[in-house]
């Protein structure tokens, strides 16, 4: 098979086109064109007039060795790669040892322990949280009633962060073992719909996520793996083995109970703040690490889709319009949008009493009225938060803090309109923009609960951004704070093996270790960890 590459069809084109314009690139007769596979479809959008579709195809044809001799130096056609995934080893039969321990049932705890199950380990699977389904009622509590329950809310629980966002399925990470192919076939066998193997940006949306989580769940069990909801670790055993280096025998749960395990993955996500204090006063081994802090932006989803997509906006293969921005400041601050969600909505995704956070998620439709994303400034140890591995931490619940009080000490959000920000002045109502945010938005002041600076940056970054994106920056656009949780604010170092650089037998892993920055990139590295958990295993 040949993989071709960066074939552009105008958008409304008829279906039948394809196969002739695969032979026109390729230089084919008809008869030489055996068959084609879609495998990733995008769009190139620069030109909103002329909107053409991408499509990257899977091609058979008669003579391979001759078509690829012809084409030796275009990159768009090469050899179709293999993508299989080939698990690393295996238990070895009858095994019987101590069995892995994963923290964590999100994204990277997920397929950390499910490739484990597949590899015959069996492992543990301990969750702070509840099941998705439960875990979603609670969620829902803080949304409906402004009842917020600690150990089980959009942070904590069955599938993690990732089940309450907009469910994007793309990142950034060099993947030549192509291991999120692995994780796309996973969420498809588990209910996923497939056009996420060749979407060019996949999504899922909350509610799929919940039966899928619910599946692999199920697989999980059924190859031997346990889980244990509501099970909080507290504390470490260890062994110390020399000046500075310990080695892991188990875990203690809040609730007393001791499980021993020799090879714990610590897939914990950003915000288990206990968790980290734990770690941090054993002497595990972290640094503090950038993130970001800044608001959810909303607009109506239709004023995007028009700066996007002209008089295309609204076309079935186009869906609801995305926006990527950037902008670097005058006083040295970046400023750039956060996991935009289109036709969504912002979410309270706080995970302690006294403080508010946003967050953004879509349904798979993205059918919803409003866009939404983070608005947010990159910040650093060094200059924002100097004072040791958990400084960040007391850094985000300050503001978190000063946001709850800003919107009324009752888990309102403090919002303010574009134009009132720009202004300077607090908002005392809001314009055509109806936020979406519940258990509701008070019109204030944002600078009360954000750093000067953020301030600062964003009245310079919103005009720049309206000249690329019309009406960015129209006055009834709402601004909703505050969101901290980018990703996770410190690192827990590791070694080429993947364990912690100063015990042995713990790995840490996905995004609150800081190796991950969303669902995919957390997923391909719980598979990375449960690897060279039975590499470790298997002797």
């Amino acid at each position: 098979m040949i993989r071709l590459s960066g074939l552009k069809l105008p958008l409304d084109h008829p279906a039948d086109a394809i196969a002739p314009a695969i032979c026109a690139r390729l230089s084919l007769a008809p008869d030489e064109l055996r068959g084609h596979r879609l495998v990733r479809r995008g769009n190139d959008a620069r030109r909103r007039s002329a909107i053409q579709l991408v499509y990257t195809f899977d091609v058979d044809v008669a003579d391979e060795a001759a078509v690829l001799a012809r084409f030796a130096n275009d990159h768009d056609v090469r050899p179709t790669p293999d993508t299989r995934y080939r698990f690393v080893t295996h238990a070895p039969q009858g095994w019987a040892g101590k069995r892995p321990v994963v923290i964590g049932a999100g994204p990277c705890g997920l397929f950390a322990g499910l490739i484990l199950a597949q590899m015959g380990f069996r492992p543990i699977i301990l969750d702070r949280g509840k099941v998705v389904r439960e875990r979603t009622k609670d969620t829902w509590g803080l949304w409906r009633r402004g009842e917020l329950n600690p150990d089980s809310n959009v942070q904590f629980g069955e599938g993690g962060a990732g089940t309450f966002s907009d469910g994007k399925l793309y990142c950034r990470v060099k993947d030549p073992r192509f291991l999120g192919r692995k994780v796309l076939e996973e969420f498809v066998a588990a209910g996923a719909p497939d056009d996420i193997l060749w979407e060019a940006h996949p999504h899922i949306g909350t509610f799929r996520l919940v039966s899928m989580v619910e599946a692999m769940r199920r697989q999980i069990e059924g190859l031997g793996g346990e889980y244990r909801w509501q099970a909080r670790v507290d504390d470490l055993l260890l062994d110390r083995t020399g000046e500075g280096t310990q080695r892991l025998r188990g875990v203690v749960l809040a609730d007393g109970n001791v499980i021993e395990s020799d090879h714990v993955v610590l897939a914990i996500g950003h915000s288990a703040r206990p968790t980290f204090a734990m770690l941090h006063a054993r002497g595990v081994h972290m640094e503090a690490k950038p993130f970001s802090i800044g608001v959810r932006i909303e607009h109506p989803q239709s004023w995007v889709d028009q700066a996007r997509y002209g008089n295309c906006a609204g076309h079935p293969d186009l869906g609801a319009a995305a926006y990527s921005l950037a902008h670097h400041c005058a006083n040295g601050r970046t400023v750039y949008s956060f996991c935009m969600c289109p036709g969504g909505r912002v979410v309270a995704a706080t995970s302690e009493e006294g403080r508010v956070v946003t967050n953004g998620m879509s349904q798979y439709s993205r059918a919803e009225f409003n866009a939404n994303s983070g608005l947010v400034v990159g910040i650093d140890p060094e200059r924002d938060y100097p004072g040791g591995p958990l400084a960040g931490i007391d850094f985000q619940r300050h503001w978190e803090a000063q946001a709850y009080i800003a919107g009324g000490s009752s888990y309102h959000a403090p919002g303010q309109t574009v134009g009132d920000f720009l202004a300077g002045r607090p908002s005392t109502g809001l314009g055509s923009v109806e936020p979406s945010y519940k258990p509701g938005v008070t019109p204030t002041d944002l600078s009360q609960c954000l750093p000067p600076f953020v301030i600062e940056a964003f009245r310079e970054a919103l005009p720049v951004f309206g000249r690329q994106i019309a009406r960015y920056d129209h006055p009834d656009a709402v601004m909703t704070g505050v969101e901290t949780r980018t990703s996770s604010p410190l690192r827990i170092n590791r070694g080429k093996d993947f364990q912690s650089l100063n015990v042995a037998g713990l790995y840490p892993a996905g995004e609150g270790a800081g190796y991950a920055g969303g669902i995919l990139s957390a997923a391909i590295d719980g598979i990375k960890v449960a690897e060279a958990v039975a590499l470790a295993m298997a002797g």
